[in-house]
């Protein structure tokens, strides 16, 4: 059995989302603010709520506005006094398109059935996918309806009587100031009844009725109007959830912490010491449940005791002598004693509990002493790890009742489905740490003889992360990709929707394993990049963030991903980048050839050449003549989409150049082959007197032989044939006067296309979202900063 995909809809920014789930470990990557924390909290939200109680910030942003408006039809209702006092409209009706739901769709083995019995929908059901429906709704909508009318009734009352007093000391301009009393709205009486008056009901699903989810949104399936809610809590014993947050707290302990018993057992501890007391607590503690193993143990605390009352009896006794001297106690009363008890876990109840050995060498050579550091003096990563990988142990070891917690519990109560959810695990670790964790965390919450490869009792573990040393050591199969979406796409604020990048390439395509190894090659940030800039060579690579950084301030400030991919390869990068719907610029080269599968030749017009860039001619702008591509308008380089405004690709390649060579009074037309030719004839006074080596040396030859445009591209051209690109670059990068060089202009073209297009996504996010969620957070009663 495991958990196949869960539908989650109107919580938070997921408006209705399917995110598929891998049979062991699932990850998820996107952007900030993607909907990652959303969908966690979702779970955590429905599947432990006694932990993780729900709040009015859960609810989808756009429908605030609707238990608004439920709430005055409510007061109207009342108001009229009609002889139901409107109860005619306490019908969940209404309500059902705003309230928070998770689908849970389980794969169940047909030997497995009478562990979802409670769950089965039909009768002649016997096995496969099964799913149920757990919807956060009014517990009774009579008693909601009831309390939010008195305490509008009475809030309206202070109102009231506030305006009153207000008009009786009108000279006092202080009492004109208008009085803001709880409730104002439904919402607003919500954000502090939200708990009492509602409650988590679990309903069957038909999984004939699935639907597949329609472009970007999933579609959950309509509940009838009749449908009943499965008594009691149908997931009890069959699934069990630990989590792992991201706000892990590490650091020093605070000053005083120990002697204010802020040190104390609890799972949710987030220092090892903590967590090692926990554990003891669970699973080894011989005052729980002795066995013939813990008698040693036991025999053991029981002497210190006598042995420690003993001592304290000799010690208190001149007390109790003085005391005896003021008539107590008499020859009826009860004699004071003093007497211990010693437990265990007691020593572990302080914070050196957990120390770190420091391996000293003496001056003559010998191994002196171990030195102990705390616990808090230990790098915040190696903290952060250790902590991780023992609260993973701890979680699995919880699940299967290890040790002491195994005392009366039966092997068949143990719940078959494991589920556990990590949130940011890099936080503080190396990279290389981090890769190491997510290859090995699966493991370790599999390591015990009865777990293993089996499916009998499942394990899925689910990370999100900004990582992408963390995204490149799991396989496209297992990434699920949260993307944003803007206001008007699909609701009238921003969402996000759900990619599982399983699907991007096909079933064993040669270009999936190209883009992985190349991805983990260069850890690009593609995941969780704004923008993305695909570019040619070592070149572009090196002086392109540097233009940017110089001379584009939008770009700069922006969340951009830079790869290195060359034209012959970039078109291998469309099934992810029209899957993950990232805007794109493509900074490649012409590459200009003598006819279809002639030799490398420099660009001219009116010379029937071919492009060899398969980027140009398959992907953007789908164009193989060289004279058409030279020719293209902005708009036939550009690929946009109509149904989503902020996602397009544009490439950039190498145009014609009017320049005015030294010397010279007159422009000139010149046809660069590649990014290197194109900056120097952009810059021809630069490098016709800069002094660099190399390639540098060669250009500045080449323009002082003069003969024109076309004569000094012919010798440029030849020399890049064997030339050191990334040399070039870095003598160019070092030059005092980097910042006065022209960006080449068809690069210029595209850096400007994609400024205006991140432009327009702020924009985009920033006015809905200013439209949108300051009037409903008013009519709420959030204020300011109070929006979902």
């Amino acid at each position: 059995m495991h958990i196949e995909f869960v539908e989650i809809a109107n919580f938070r920014k997921l408006l209705s989302a399917r995110v598929d789930l891998s049979p062991k470990t699932t990850l998820f990557v996107g952007a900030n603010n993607s909907g990652k924390t959303s969908a966690i909290l979702a779970l955590r939200r429905f599947l432990t709520p006694r932990r993780c109680p729900f709040d009015i910030h859960d609810f989808t942003l756009c429908h605030l506005r609707t238990l608004v408006d439920i709430g005055e039809a409510w007061l109207q209702a009342n108001q009229k006094g009609d002889e139901k006092g409107g109860v005619a409209e306490l019908t969940l009706d209404p309500w059902v398109h705003a309230l928070p739901t998770l689908d849970l769709w389980l794969q169940v083995k047909e030997e497995e059935v009478h562990r979802v019995r409670d769950l089965v929908p039909l009768m002649e059901w016997t096995g496969g996918r099964l799913g149920v429906r757990l919807r956060y709704e009014p517990k009774a909508l009579n008693a909601l309806f009831k309390e939010f009318i008195t305490a509008v009734t009475e809030a309206n009352t202070m109102r009231t009587a506030a305006a009153v007093a207000a008009a009786a000391k009108a000279a006092d301009a202080a009492s004109t100031s208008k009085l803001t009393v709880w409730p104002e709205t439904l919402v607003d009486f919500l954000t502090k009844r939200l708990s009492s008056m509602f409650t988590i009901r679990v309903y069957p699903l038909d999984p004939a009725l699935l639907a597949n989810p329609e472009k970007l949104r999933a579609v959950p399936q309509a509940l009838s109007a009749t449908a009943l809610p499965i008594e009691g809590d149908p997931l009890n014993g069959l699934i069990r959830v630990h989590d792992i947050p991201a706000q892990r707290g590490f650091g020093e302990i605070p000053s005083g912490a120990e002697e204010e018993g802020e040190l104390q057992t609890s799972a949710g501890g987030t220092r090892l010491s903590e967590q090692l007391r926990s554990y003891y607590a669970k699973h080894l503690d011989p005052a729980k449940g002795p066995d013939p193993m813990d008698l040693e143990a036991l025999q053991a605390m029981e002497a210190a005791e006598d042995a420690f009352d003993l001592k304290l009896t000799e010690s208190f006794s001149e007390c109790f002598t003085e005391v005896e001297g003021l008539g107590y106690p008499g020859v009826s009363d009860p004699r004071p004693r003093v007497s211990t008890r010693l437990r265990a876990i007691d020593g572990l109840n302080h914070s050196a509990a957990v120390n770190f050995e420091v391996d000293v060498i003496s001056d003559a050579g010998a191994v002196a002493p171990l030195l102990l550091l705390p616990e808090g003096s230990n790098g915040l990563g190696y903290q952060n790890l250790i902590s991780m990988i023992f609260r993973l142990m701890s979680f699995r070891d919880a699940w299967m009742r290890v040790g002491k917690a195994s005392k009366g519990v039966e092997a068949t109560s143990i719940e078959p489905l494991h589920l556990v959810l990590v949130e940011e695990p890099e936080a503080h670790l190396h990279a290389q740490v981090q890769q190491v964790f997510i290859k090995k965390a699966y493991e370790v919450l599999r390591r015990r003889p009865e777990l293993g490869e089996s499916d009998a009792l499942r394990t899925q573990l689910i990370v999100s992360t900004h990582s992408s040393h963390v995204a490149h050591e799991t396989p496209f199969a297992n990434l699920r990709y949260f993307r944003r979406l803007p206001a008007g796409m699909v609701a009238k604020v921003p969402v996000s929707t759900v990619i599982n990048l399983s699907q991007v390439f096909g079933e064993g395509a040669d270009t999936e394993h190209f883009v992985t190894r190349y991805l983990r090659a260069q850890h690009a940030d593609l995941f969780f990049a704004d923008a993305a800039i695909l570019v040619e060579g070592p070149a572009e690579r090196m002086l392109i963030p540097n233009f940017i950084r110089a001379h584009y301030k939008v770009l700069h400030q922006s969340y951009l991903t830079l790869l290195e991919i060359g034209g012959s390869h970039a078109h291998r990068l469309r099934p992810l980048i029209d899957h993950l719907g990232l805007l794109t610029l493509i900074i490649t080269d012409l590459d200009s050839l003598t006819g279809t599968g002639g030799s490398s030749v420099q660009p001219a017009l009116g010379a029937s050449q071919k492009t060899n860039n398969v980027t140009l001619k398959t992907w953007v702008p789908a164009l193989d003549d060289v004279d058409a591509l030279i020719g293209a308008p902005p708009a036939a380089k550009t690929i946009t989409d109509a149904s989503d405004t902020l996602f397009a690709v544009r490439a950039a390649y190498q145009t014609p150049v009017e320049v005015t060579l030294p010397g010279a009074t007159t422009k000139e037309t010149a046809y660069p082959y590649t990014f290197e030719d194109a900056l120097v004839f952009e810059n021809v006074d630069f490098f016709a007197a800069f002094a660099g080596p190399g390639l540098n040396a060669k250009f500045r030859n080449a323009i002082a032989n003069g003969g024109g445009a076309t004569a000094i591209g012919t010798r440029m051209y030849n020399e890049l044939k064997g030339g050191k690109k990334a040399e070039f670059a870095l003598e160019v990068l070092m030059a005092d006067n980097f910042h006065n060089l022209k960006v080449p202009q068809y690069i210029a073209e595209g850096l400007e296309w994609l400024q205006e297009q991140l432009k327009k996504k702020q924009v985009e996010i920033l006015t809905t979202a200013a439209a949108t969620a300051v009037p409903v957070a008013a009519a709420a009663g959030l204020g300011p900063g109070g929006t979902p």
